[in-house]
């Protein structure tokens, strides 16, 4: 039950573990510190960030955010409270405590259609919540569903939910770490689905600690998971039904009459195999037929450690950027974009640097409006960079449109590039302009995986099309399920020779397109 309290800081215990967010030592998160001040004063010239103060009495180590318009902003913090934020012109914000005694609560959402009810996932259940009197504090508090376990591992968080279009809610269950010292608890490892009516479904396994779930504007249901042991490096994937993400924590949970997910390394007559270790990516794909293949891989410490929560900006956002993807990072301190495509019914794409030098490691990201986005920070137990251990701030689009790789799409025999603004024509065809690298990943038991099989691929510009927002790129050497890494080192814009914000792209090629 959630009482309305008067206002106590409870502190929750936690561990510090070897997990991928405590995973940098001190030297490390200094460089990363570094690096993002360095490349945020660049980026400030497109977009800033700005922190929303907090009185001394709130510890805002923020797990979920929902603005609610008006400048008003629900959000819930890793210790267990609930405030809405109100901000007014010419005014301080004002934080209020709307509820408080919750089991850290990692996600707040209104489902599609109901206006009455917010929806937020604690560590044991998915709860509704209104305020029926209008005061500004909760008081009807419900639960809709709670059927997988707890344990009393630290770690076992719960993420979400994310509504799809027909009202179900997809949670993601975080495995436990360490001692079991109460037993395995059941479903931990997997994504479910509950539908409106609040039954539940056991959809997907083998997720690790899958921080961030999303759905996509067409409908698809994306997840974010972090590296660690089977988790070669940290990703996107989509959640289907029946598929398996390659951790086996929670296989035996496939035995259940209630999974709709397969053992995923059977023998040939059906029976329960040795699950395989010390294998290649496509091997795992070619072993295990459900073994989802990453959207995108976030090449280690390319593109931060440890992934929060996908969001996808709507039409008319952030300008050129606008229906891309962007994941926070939650030990970086920072915020990648990715752009996807489908090939051959898989979801595959790029990942681009997109913000640097925040407070704090990033969670959760929201949209508060189609050119600001609320951002929640919290670095207890998950060592991050940045100056501060918890925090909310804004980022805001200025306007003015940067020089920047756009998309990375795959071709028969290469990529095709386009850029926000129009390139030099003679620096995009100089095969100087342009490196590249591909390199795969182990699935295996150790924790995280080095990048294996690495090669240098020759890139050859191939044409430029008309308005200098096309090119082309010819590579020798197409490798499939590998990372294809992209630099742009020589590419300038076309108006005054000025280089790329941001060189870097990282391709997840698990498809190569047929003529």
């Amino acid at each position: 039950m959630v009482m309305n309290s008067p206002l106590v800081v409870v502190a929750t215990a936690f561990i510090v573990t070897a997990s991928a967010h405590a995973q940098g030592d001190e030297v490390s998160r200094a460089t990363q510190t570094s690096l993002n001040r360095s490349r945020a004063a660049s980026e400030a010239l497109y977009s800033t960030i700005a922190t929303i103060e907090w009185p001394s009495e709130v510890v805002p180590e923020v797990s979920g955010i929902l603005p609610l318009g008006g400048g008003r902003t629900l959000v819930c913090t890793r210790r267990g409270e609930l405030w809405m934020v109100n901000e007014q012109v010419g005014s301080p914000p004002a934080w209020t405590l709307y509820a408080d005694g919750l089991l850290e609560p990692m996600g707040l959402a209104r489902k599609p259609g109901d206006d009455q009810w917010i929806y937020m996932t604690q560590r044991g259940e998915l709860t509704r919540f209104r305020d029926v009197d209008g005061d500004g504090r909760g008081d009807d508090f419900e639960t809709v569903q709670d059927d997988w376990d707890i344990s009393g591992n630290y770690h076992e968080y719960a993420f979400g939910p994310a509504f799809t279009p027909d009202g179900s809610a997809w949670v993601t269950l975080n495995r436990g770490f360490g001692e079991e010292p109460f037993g395995r608890p059941r479903w931990r490892g997997w994504a479910v689905r509950i539908a409106p009516d609040g039954s539940i479904t056991y959809e997907c396994a083998g997720l690790r600690s899958p921080c961030g779930v999303g759905v996509a504007p067409w409908g698809d249901v994306f997840y974010t998971d972090n590296q660690g042991e089977w988790c070669a490096t940290s990703k996107l994937s989509q959640l289907v039904r029946g598929d398996y993400h390659g951790h086996p924590f929670g296989v035996d949970d496939t035995a259940r009459p209630e999974s709709l997910v397969k053992w995923p390394a059977p023998n040939a007559d059906g029976s329960k195999g040795e699950h395989p270790n010390r294998i290649t990516q496509s091997q795992a794909a070619d072993r295990m037929p459900n073994y989802r293949l990453p959207a995108v891989w976030f090449p280690y410490d390319k593109a931060g450690r440890s992934p929060g929560n996908p969001m996808w900006l709507p039409a008319g956002a952030f300008g050129p950027f606008a229906e891309q993807c962007l994941v926070p990072d939650q030990y970086a301190a920072t915020i990648n974009r990715v752009d996807l495509e489908q090939v051959d019914g898989q979801w595959q794409g790029a990942v681009f640097p997109f913000r640097h030098g925040f407070d704090c490691g990033i969670i959760r990201i929201a949209l508060e409006s189609p050119n600001t986005i609320l951002c929640g920070e919290t670095n207890r137990g998950w060592a991050s960079a940045g100056s501060r251990s918890e925090g909310l701030q804004r980022l805001s689009w200025k306007g003015e449109i940067p020089f920047e790789l756009l998309t990375m799409r795959a071709m028969p025999t290469g990529f095709r590039i386009t850029t926000t603004q129009p390139v030099d024509r003679a620096s995009a065809l100089d095969p100087k302009s342009w490196t590249m690298s591909s390199y795969t990943y182990w699935y295996f038991e150790p924790y995280g995986s080095p990048e294996i099989e690495t090669k240098q691929l020759a890139v050859t510009p191939i044409s430029v099309s008309d308005d200098g927002l096309v090119i082309d790129l010819s590579v020798d050497g197409l490798r499939p399920t590998f990372v294809h890494e992209l630099r742009a080192a020589g590419l300038k814009r076309a108006a005054d020779g000025e280089p790329l914000l941001h060189d870097l792209a990282m391709y997840t090629l698990n498809r190569i397109p047929k003529p």
